[in-house]
C-alpha cells in the first residue's frame, strides 16, 4: 500500500512540476546594432516574466545590419512555470550564477 502511495505522489509532483499555462500576447521588439549599443529587447506589455517561464518571440529577424535600428510589432508565446518549477529554478539559479561570467558575443 505504501509503495503505491509513493508512486502516486511522485506522479502528482511530476505533473505539477511540468505543468505550464501558455498564452500568446502582442510584443514589440527593439533591435539596434551600432558602435554605441548592440541590443535586442522584447516588450511584452503587461505580462510579467518570472523564474522558469519561457518566452518565444514569433517572426523575429535573425540578422540586423550594422548601424541599423528597428522596432518591430509581433507576437510572443509565454509559457508560465508552475509554482514548484519556479521554486526549483530560484534555488538552482542562485547556485549557478557563476556560469553567467562565461557569456560573450561574437560578431
Amino acid at each position: 500500500m505504501a509503495g503505491w502511495l509513493i508512486v502516486v505522489f511522485a506522479a502528482v509532483l511530476t505533473a505539477w512540476y511540468f505543468r505550464r499555462s501558455v498564452r500568446t500576447v502582442p510584443a514589440f521588439l527593439d533591435l539596434e546594432s551600432s558602435h554605441e549599443t548592440f541590443h535586442a529587447h522584447a516588450d511584452l506589455g503587461m505580462v510579467l516574466v518570472d523564474e522558469g517561464d519561457a518566452v518565444l518571440i514569433h517572426d523575429a529577424p535573425n540578422r540586423i545590419a550594422f548601424g541599423e535600428k528597428r522596432r518591430i510589432e509581433t507576437k510572443a508565446t509565454v509559457a508560465k512555470a508552475s509554482w514548484l518549477r519556479r521554486c526549483v529554478v530560484r534555488v538552482l539559479g542562485t547556485s549557478h550564477i557563476t556560469e553567467l561570467y562565461e557569456v560573450g558575443f561574437e560578431g
